[in-house]
């Protein structure tokens, strides 16, 4: 049973500053790529950045100059620094990662349960 979860989101002002974790837990052999991906109120869930396991980074054109993903891969845990935070990147943070378990030969995608940052003064 392998699980994910996230952490880090708030309440921040315009022009803030957070950052968010996500810690893998249980039977892992590997992982793949991590990723990160948000949903605001009334949309589709969107990428927002990526990181493979050779440290290779992909970004949302959104995003890109404001945040920064990194992985730690002793810890299983992947990382979102956002800065010069706006309106509208409120939304619910949800982390990926594809992850080779105990049970099978191959990577399967796993998702946190997301975690809230909401950008309003």
């Amino acid at each position: 049973q392998v699980q994910l979860v996230e952490s880090g989101g708030g309440l921040v002002q315009p022009g803030g500053s957070l950052r968010l974790s996500c810690a893998a837990s249980g039977s892992i052999f590997s992982i793949n790529a991590m990723g990160w991906y948000r949903q605001a109120p009334g949309k589709e869930r969107e990428l927002v950045a990526t990181i493979t396991s050779g440290g290779s980074t992909n970004y949302a054109d959104s995003v890109k100059g404001r945040f920064t993903i990194s992985r730690d891969n002793a810890k299983n845990t992947v990382y979102l620094q956002m800065n010069s935070l706006r309106p509208e990147d409120t939304a619910v943070y949800y982390c990926k990662m594809g992850i080779i378990d105990g049970s099978d030969y191959y990577a399967k995608a796993y998702w946190g349960k997301g975690t809230l940052v909401t950008v309003s003064s």
